[in-house]
């Protein structure tokens, strides 16, 4: 019977044991929350340089993204403009080729009216190469295939440059 004793003591001990370190545990982990969310004067000055700077590198960064979204948003328009004329340009040199094509009318108010107005756009690609016609006279304009082509090239070449413009610069 003492030996049952004993050992009910011991087990009584050992519980005793662990209920008191968990208790102290548990105090002193509350303390040492209690003192870490209360920082020091150095370190409340540490903190507040830092969200100061956070929040001064935020300010600039809206900024600077609100002036890129402004000349991205400028150089769309100036863009949709470009494309606008040399669409324009296209249009109007193709109707000079299906009316030289189809063998036109010279003296056709139309005519005239668009042969006026593509003039100065067709005049630097004049006799670049000879235009093959028939006895019907219907005529293949070669060289106002290839000023269609060379403004194509150059509508190509001014849209990269926009683009390039208007890309975002990334800092890494």
């Amino acid at each position: 019977m003492v030996d049952n004793k004993l050992a009910l003591d011991e087990a009584q001990r050992a519980v005793n044991h662990d209920v008191i370190k968990s208790d102290l545990n548990a105090e002193v982990g509350g303390e040492i929350a209690a003192e870490a969310r209360v920082p020091t004067a150095g370190e409340a000055g540490q903190i507040q340089d830092i969200a100061g700077n956070m929040r001064q590198r935020a300010v600039n960064e809206v900024a600077q993204t609100d002036r890129e979204v402004e000349r991205g948003r400028f150089m769309a328009r100036v863009s949709q403009i470009v494309d606008y004329l040399f669409f324009l340009i296209y249009g109007l040199l193709t109707i000079r080729l299906l009316l030289a094509l189809f063998a036109a009318r010279e003296g056709a108010g139309f005519v005239e009216f668009i042969r006026n107005i593509t003039d100065p756009l067709y005049a630097p690609f004049r006799g670049i190469v000879a235009s093959p016609s028939t006895a019907e006279g219907f005529t293949l304009a070669l060289p106002i295939i290839i000023a269609i082509v060379v403004y194509m090239l150059l509508h190509l070449a001014i849209n990269g440059l926009l683009r390039m413009f208007a890309h975002r610069k990334t800092a890494i």
